[in-house]
C-alpha cells in the first residue's frame, strides 16, 4: 500500500504534550495567542528611556525566543499603545523593520544612545524588569 493511501486512513490524534512550538504560538484564528498577549503586555511596562532585548523579553515573559518575540511583535505590534520601539537587538541597533522611526522615538523617549547616535547605550538604557520609581 503506498505512503499517502496509509496516512489517508489515519485519524488525527492530538500530541500527548505541548511543545514549545504551540505554547509560543503567535496567533490563534488571526488573534494575538495567550503567549503574544503575554509578550505584548510585557512591552507596554518597559518605561521610557529603557529598552529590552528580544532575547531579554522572552527570558522576561518565561518563554519563548528572541524570534517569537520578534514575530509577535511583527504581527500584533502596531497598536499606539505598544512601545514596540522599545524592544532593540543585542547589539544595541534598533528594530530591523524601521530603524529610523524606533531611533526617532527612543531619542524622543530620552533614551542613552552610543556615539553616533546609531546605537542605544545598553549600558545605561537597558531594563532589568523591575518596577522603577
Amino acid at each position: 500500500m503506498p505512503v499517502d493511501a496509509r496516512r489517508a486512513g489515519r485519524r488525527h490524534e492530538p500530541p500527548l504534550s505541548v511543545s514549545a512550538g504551540l505554547a509560543t504560538r503567535i496567533s490563534v484564528g488571526g488573534w494575538p495567542s495567550p503567549y503574544a498577549m503575554t509578550v505584548l503586555e510585557a512591552v507596554t511596562r518597559i518605561p521610557r528611556g529603557k529598552v529590552m532585548t528580544y532575547g531579554d523579553v522572552a527570558e522576561y515573559v518565561g518563554a519563548g525566543t528572541g524570534r517569537t518575540v520578534g514575530a509577535v511583535l511583527s504581527r500584533h505590534g502596531h497598536d499606539d499603545d505598544v512601545p514596540w520601539h522599545r524592544v532593540i537587538r543585542s547589539t544595541g541597533e534598533p528594530n530591523p523593520t524601521a530603524p529610523v522611526e524606533a531611533l526617532r522615538r527612543l531619542v524622543a523617549d530620552g533614551t542613552a544612545l552610543r556615539p553616533g547616535g546609531e546605537r542605544v547605550d545598553l549600558a545605561v538604557a537597558r531594563w532589568d524588569g523591575r518596577p522603577t520609581g
